[in-house]
């Protein structure tokens, strides 16, 4: 009963179904293992898929004739699968803000000249700075690329990989088990070169106290974790597997842990209090050269660094929507939204309290 529980409990983390118990079958073709004596029969063998597929599994069955020299009955399972083409997904644009090229500056200070800041509906005003960002942004500053995965190969492997591919084609096995040979050996080599590089690298950061290059260039070296969130808790217990579901955990959650009480006064006789002045310019120019570069950007991808090296033509236009703002009380929609990235501490990785959430606004 235990191990049938740890294998439920291991399909809805892991969004399985188990294929041989979705149909009804004669209990011939059921069980899976029987004694020596043939007096007992059980069903402990067992074929996994991913939900996803379910509806691709037309059987799920032993067969008990066959000779496979065990035990154990052979089970199969028989899939027809219909595969989609699937559309690629646009993420976030991550621009190389090492060089902003000065023709980003020029075009971004003539299009702010061009804005009428003078009592606009904050909404409005920002979505039109936010797309000239962007618009800029994306014509004059160039992407950050992503580099292959094996990084460590070089070109002698690549040309060893390249011939070796051709060699399987023509069926000459023994020139393929040679040059196969010989790029696990080359690759090894270049591998070990390469993290010697980094390694050295590392060190030379560490010397000359580069605590950002030093934890960059840990971070290429060990790879990104990535925490499986595929099953939460809700208030009673109960174990969450869809992604909707999921959600709404996460949003109840971060409601009830950002959720503050408010101690309003009464003001029985409707007394309006003084107002406080209003945003100065300098205010805003303090806060944004208090922002720190190399932060992620929030849900409009635009870093902080398009606004930093703007300077007083940024400022300006940022003092107008947090002006008006400030006077009617309407906060654009792209600020009222934050991105939480939930980040897995100590415990259970089902409860969310034992995730440290932060807030991309």
């Amino acid at each position: 009963m235990k191990q049938g529980k740890r294998l439920i409990e291991f399909c809805e983390e892991n969004k399985l179904v188990i294929t041989n118990t979705l149909f009804h079958q004669h209990k011939r073709q059921l069980y899976t293992w029987k004694s020596p004596d043939e007096q007992y029969r059980n069903q402990i063998d067992y074929i996994l898929c991913s939900q996803i597929w379910r509806s691709s599994i037309q059987s799920a069955k032993t067969r008990p004739g066959a000779d496979c020299g065990s035990d154990h009955q052979l089970l199969i399972a028989k899939f027809k699968l219909k595969l989609n083409r699937v559309g690629k997904t646009t993420g976030l644009v991550r621009y190389n803000l090492n060089h902003i090229p000065y023709e980003y500056t020029v075009e971004m200070k003539n299009r702010f000249k061009e804005l009428d800041l003078v009592d606009r509906v904050p909404e409005e005003l920002w979505i039109e700075a936010r797309n000239i960002v962007q618009e800029a942004a994306t014509k004059t500053i160039p992407k950050k690329r992503k580099c292959k995965k094996a990084k460590w190969l070089s070109n002698e492997a690549l040309e060893i990989a390249e011939r070796r591919r051709e060699t399987k084609c023509k069926g000459d096995r023994e020139s393929y088990r040679k040059l196969n040979a010989d790029f696990q050996r080359i690759a090894r080599r270049d591998k070990r070169a390469f993290l010697n590089e980094k390694c050295k690298e590392v060190e030379e950061n560490n010397r000359k106290g580069k605590t950002r290059d030093l934890f960059r260039k840990i971070g290429d070296i060990k790879g990104t974790f990535y925490a499986k969130m595929n099953m939460i808790k809700d208030k009673n217990g109960r174990h969450l597997t869809e992604a909707e579901d999921i959600k709404k955990r996460w949003q109840e959650y971060t409601e009830e842990l950002y959720q503050k009480d408010l101690d309003i006064p009464d003001n029985p006789d409707h007394v309006v209090a003084d107002l406080e002045p209003d945003i100065l310019e300098s205010e805003v120019k303090w806060a944004l050269e208090s922002l720190s570069n190399n932060k992620a950007s929030g849900g409009d991808g635009i870093p902080v660094e398009l606004f930093k090296i703007l300077k007083d033509d940024a400022v300006k236009v940022l003092h107008s929507i947090c002006k008006q703002v400030w006077k009617t009380q309407q906060w654009p929609e792209d600020w009222k939204r934050s991105i939480y990235i939930p980040i897995p501490k100590k415990g259970s990785a089902k409860e969310c309290s034992n995730y440290r959430t932060i807030a991309f606004i």
